[in-house]
């Protein structure tokens, strides 16, 4: 029997937070937002959660090379205590190596042309927002990518 769950994706940043939703079915992660790191976040994470639903919190697991955790990591074990605590969920890692500038090179396949203008690749907030966003994506699809039933 298909198990439906609806899940929220996590990129942990030290200024920026992705998140990612996926649909009702589990089966497929959208970018969605992107909140400010510090005091505020938790609770607008966990507004996120409540507004889409969510039964499960996916975030983003942070390695380096030689499969330890990165200086950030330590950030994202807090997060994930905390926003476990606060929203009653489970809240599960998914390795993200890459995923930042998997989701930088999709964005610029789709918006750059060939050949760079004068000041083109130079990120600006909104483009640094949607990127966070699509590394959440990224992040979750590859989490659900792995859970799906056979």
């Amino acid at each position: 029997m298909l198990q439906i769950m609806k899940h929220l994706g996590i990129d942990y940043g030290t200024k920026r937070i992705g998140v990612a939703v996926s649909d009702d079915t589990g089966s497929v992660a959208f970018p969605l937002t992107t909140v400010v790191a510090g005091r505020e976040a938790l609770e607008q994470v966990a507004a996120l959660v409540r507004e889409h639903v969510a039964e499960k919190i996916v975030i983003g697991e942070s390695k380096n090379f030689k499969n330890e955790p990165n200086l950030v990591m330590e950030d994202i074990e807090q997060f994930k205590k905390d926003i476990a605590e606060l929203t009653q969920l489970p809240v599960v890692y998914e390795p993200e190596l890459f995923s930042s500038a998997q989701a930088a090179r999709q964005h610029e396949d789709r918006t750059q042309p060939r050949r760079p203008a004068s000041g083109a690749g130079v990120p600006t907030k909104a483009s640094g927002d949607k990127l966070d966003a699509a590394a959440a994506a990224l992040i979750l699809q590859s989490y659900l990518d792995r859970h799906r039933a056979v």
